[in-house]
């Protein structure tokens, strides 16, 4: 009886070992900022998990914390990480220079199309053709989205996109802030204008000297990606269903930011204490913004128009869908 019982469970047991061998890991990068929000709503909340179980994929999904886009590159290549964050231009140049490969880059969901503002703490300037030589540039990286939207804008205004490239310095944000709250003489290495995201957008306009002279919806002409999720052409074929998944929970994620912006800052405060802003003042700064966020992907077209002028991509696509996985083909705008 004892053997049979024991056989009967040896059994079971391998019936069992096969459903327990498929699970995949699946690893999802993020980095740090409000742009991360519906990621840490994922993460909190367990919703990438919840559209898996629904779709029957069996998968465990982390969220690993990384340092810049050379490091998501890296851990991307090395399998490090499945998916991982991207500007639109960087996800471009990526996708251009592995075209045909297996490690070919498709955007599989958007994050944010959080609203990016040029700003300036001279009583003069209303617009980038009021810069002087001498004022100073704020940019978190030379390949920040800001300094992108200030090179397609700088093309409209003085039909030169690197015209303004010597007048730009990089600063962290908070060092920014602190260089426009200083004023025109007293500010860091002369900064005089900073090209801002949320919430140091708003920390920043707290000084009565400081206004806005462009915004990312008028370099680019309508509402543009500030970041997006980006995977490899083998990490979508292994996981077909992955791509849909993820998109319905940055949606659901959305959803609760829009409906529901002071739940949503008590989530970011709990990934990224402020000394600055607290629950009430951040559930502020998101229920300005609390559209911003979702799988829909904006101006992929163009930022891939504007590479392609100046030779930056050597075969741009022809349409916007050619660099997005099947799950975002009907998304709103490209």
């Amino acid at each position: 009886m004892a053997l049979r019982s024991l056989i009967a469970a040896l059994a079971l047991l391998a019936t069992l070992m096969p459903a327990f061998a498929q699970q995949q890991q699946v690893k999802i990068g993020i980095g740090y900022g409000l742009a991360f929000l519906p990621l840490y709503i994922c993460e909190d909340l367990k919703l990438v998990d919840k559209y898996a179980k629904a779709a029957q994929l069996d998968i465990k999904v982390s969220f690993p914390r990384l340092n810049g886009a050379a490091q998501v590159r890296s851990a991307l290549a090395s399998g490090a990480i499945d998916i991982g964050p991207f500007g639109i231009a960087p996800l471009l140049a990526a996708w251009d220079k592995t075209k045909g490969t297996p490690q070919q880059m498709f955007a599989v969901s958007g994050i944010t199309s959080l609203p990016l503002t040029l700003l300036s703490n001279q009583p003069d300037e209303h617009s980038i053709a009021d810069l002087k030589p001498s004022d100073r540039i704020a940019v978190p990286t030379l390949t920040s989205p800001q300094m992108q939207l200030l090179d397609m804008q700088s093309e409209k205004i003085f039909g030169r996109h690197d015209r303004l490239r010597s007048q730009v310095v990089v600063l962290s944000h908070a060092d920014a802030v602190d260089a426009l709250g200083e004023g025109a003489t007293k500010g860091k290495d002369g900064v005089t204008a900073y090209f801002a995201s949320p919430p140091f957008t708003e920390i920043a306009l707290r000084d009565a000297n400081v206004h806005p002279i462009l915004t990312s919806a008028g370099a680019i002409g309508g509402k543009f990606s500030f970041l997006v999720l980006g995977a490899t052409k083998a990490a979508i074929d292994a996981q077909p269903g992955l791509p849909e998944v993820v998109d319905k929970a940055m949606d659901e994620a959305a959803r609760i930011i829009r409906d529901d912006p002071r739940r949503a800052a008590q989530i970011y405060l709990t990934h990224e204490p402020s000394a600055t802003l607290n629950g009430a003042v951040m559930a502020g700064v998101i229920g300005d913004i609390k559209d911003e966020f979702g799988s829909a992907v904006y101006g992929v077209q163009a930022m891939a128009d504007f590479m392609a002028r100046h030779g930056t991509l050597k075969a741009p696509p022809r349409s916007w869908k050619e660099i997005v996985a099947p799950a975002l083909l009907n998304s709103p705008s490209g």
